[in-house]
């Protein structure tokens, strides 16, 4: 039986309140779907990054991670630096399936959800 988990992916910064929104995704999910297993990783200035989240996940039994990139432009880091960081994961454990979604500003039902919040 596969384990799955999702690990949202977003850029970081230094200032801690910056994370909310994303973890608030993360906890809404486990509301969502209870039995969700859901982790929350950042390319830079904060923690943990991808390679830690995914080695937590693999050693608590999770061999099926997908990355949803929690960016709305697609410029340099998720074009990049993603691919290069998604592809050293898969040689680090080439025992977990690793999937790479696009990134959440590609999504149609994310630009109508914008438009109708911007419209109002």
């Amino acid at each position: 039986m596969s384990e799955r988990a999702v690990i949202l992916f977003a850029h970081g910064s230094r200032d801690p309140a910056w994370r909310r929104p994303i973890e608030a995704v993360a906890e809404r999910m486990r509301v969502l779907r209870p039995a969700s297993r859901v982790a929350c990783a950042y390319l830079e200035l904060d923690t943990p990054d991808l390679a830690s989240a995914a080695s937590e996940l693999a050693q608590n039994g999770v061999n099926h991670i997908t990355i949803l990139p929690m960016f709305l432009g697609i410029g340099r880091h998720a074009r990049e630096d993603l691919p290069r960081l998604v592809q050293a994961l898969r040689q680090a454990h080439p025992e977990l399936v690793v999937e790479l979604r696009n990134a959440i500003g590609e999504d149609e039902r994310v630009l109508e959800l914008l438009a109708h919040i911007a419209s109002e």
